[in-house]
């Protein structure tokens, strides 16, 4: 995929299209002669790093094309640890297509996606989580999102490997030392402090195993599915949570035939509400249809939850439909609706059996009654108390397999350990653990994974 990783590579760094400025980075042993064929200013050789200086950018026939300012970062102190400039030039399309097919003119390279941090991946400017990291934060889009892709990019995850790699690398060499003395029987690596070893790390991997799936609720959301008889009043729930006209409200049953899906932040963490068909029996084809897709969403969903008319419904109801949709009650909350329209009901005569008094809410979803309240259960019910602020949580398929291969490896090192096999076996187990903790970094054996890995991201990063 890439291309020589000694030359001289040059791509905009900025989103396409016009705005008020565009950057341009150049990277590479030759970055700063390059530029100097096309710049108009102080000689670049003589300038410090982190220096800031205003010129023009001509073309190779000297026809002026813009007035930049050039920041200048010597290696190793820049993002790939090469001679690198950046180019802040006007934003016109014009502008940023000449300069850069200007300084392909003169000898640079356009750069491959992500080939910039490729770079400073081989360079040892950062290992290959932190390196991922770098997309996480481009493509963050909330909080808990952006502040993950941070601690990851810091080398949070890669601190937490190289502790248990460490402590296991070290027992290796007490395993391979043992070798070399075999014809004496003597045990360096104590076999108690081994199996001790052994379980803090796998359970240390279960934790990051298990984080993945808080990883994917910070990249695409908590899915919540909205759910009930027609004209319960789901879609005006939907547009008071939302606080917007978002679904189609009217007094006739069916009107919602499809599903309706967006999205709002609450405390940091992004909530995808689902407004789905009311459940009946329908002849209607479309309607059918509509349904189906309503108990399919509600099986997927994080959180049901199940809106019914406190004028038109009993305890019965509610049940059968739960059951039709065959969810897992420990999953649903009951939303006692239009409770303006028979304030004196007592919402807990409604409870099915199999839920509880803290799996209803009562709300006038026409009003907005409750809503704020709803959102905060909402929050505290799939949340509250999982994510804290310490955890390393990955969000990576990638580094999600490689763990769980080191774990399977480290589930044959125990059996080894335990049925006393040799020195020699069991450090073949613990070799192959290190080999897949490493390749989560990018330490052993990523080198066919590179291209796929970095080929994700913009060009020009």
């Amino acid at each position: 995929m890439f291309q020589r990783l000694d030359d001289t590579i040059v791509a905009i760094s900025t989103p396409p299209g016009i705005g008020a400025v565009a950057m341009i980075r150049v990277s590479g042993n030759e970055a700063f002669g390059t530029v100097q064929k096309l710049w108009k200013g102080k000689r670049l050789e003589k300038m410090d790093s982190h220096t800031v200086h205003l010129g023009s950018i001509t073309s190779l026939s000297g026809k002026i094309i813009d007035e930049c300012v050039l920041t200048i970062f010597r290696s190793p102190q820049s993002y790939t640890k090469e001679d690198t400039i950046e180019l802040s030039c006007h934003g016109s399309v014009y502008i940023q297509e000449s300069i850069l097919n200007e300084l392909i003119l003169v000898g640079a390279r356009l750069a491959g996606p992500g080939e910039f941090t490729m770079r400073a991946f081989l360079n040892g400017r950062m290992d290959l989580t932190q390196a991922e990291a770098v997309a996480d934060l481009i493509s963050a889009q909330q909080e808990q999102e952006h502040e993950n892709a941070v601690k990851q990019m810091k080398g949070g995850f890669s601190k937490d490997l190289k502790l248990l790699r460490d402590e296991l690398l070290g027992f290796v060499a007490l395993l391979e030392l043992e070798l070399d003395f075999g014809e004496e029987d003597v045990e360096f690596a104590k076999r108690d402090d081994l199996k001790k070893l052994l379980n803090n790390i796998q359970d240390h991997l279960k934790l990051l195993i298990q984080s993945f799936d808080w990883g994917n609720v910070m990249k695409y959301g908590v899915p919540i599915t909205i759910v009930g008889r027609p004209n319960a009043g789901k879609s005006t729930l939907l547009n008071s949570i939302l606080n917007e006209e978002r679904a189609i409200v009217s007094d006739i049953a069916g009107t919602t035939r499809d599903t309706i899906e967006e999205g709002m932040t609450i405390n940091g963490i992004y909530f995808r509400f689902t407004d789905t068909a009311g459940i009946r029996q329908t002849l209607d084809l479309v309607e059918g249809i509509g349904v189906e897709r309503a108990i399919s969403k509600a099986l997927e969903a994080g959180l049901v939850l199940y809106v019914f008319d406190v004028t038109t419904t009993n305890k019965e109801d509610i049940l059968h439909d739960l059951n039709t949709v065959g969810l897992d009650f420990a999953k649903v909350l009951l939303l006692a609706n239009k409770m303006d329209k028979n304030p004196y009901v007592q919402p807990t005569e409604f409870i099915p059996e199999g839920l509880s008094t803290d799996q209803l809410i009562s709300i006038s979803a026409i009003n907005s009654m409750n809503i704020p309240y709803l959102k905060e259960w909402i929050y505290n019910k799939t949340i509250e108390g999982k994510i804290n602020s310490d955890m390393s949580i990955i969000t990576n398929v990638r580094h999600k397999e490689a763990l769980i291969h080191a774990n399977e490896s480290l589930n044959r090192l125990g059996q080894s350990l335990y049925a006393g096999l040799t020195g020699d076996i069991i450090a073949m187990d613990a070799k192959e653990a290190l080999i897949q903790l490493g390749k989560i970094t990018g330490e052993v054996g990523v080198e066919e994974l590179l291209g796929n890995i970095f080929g994700r991201f913009c060009i020009g990063k």
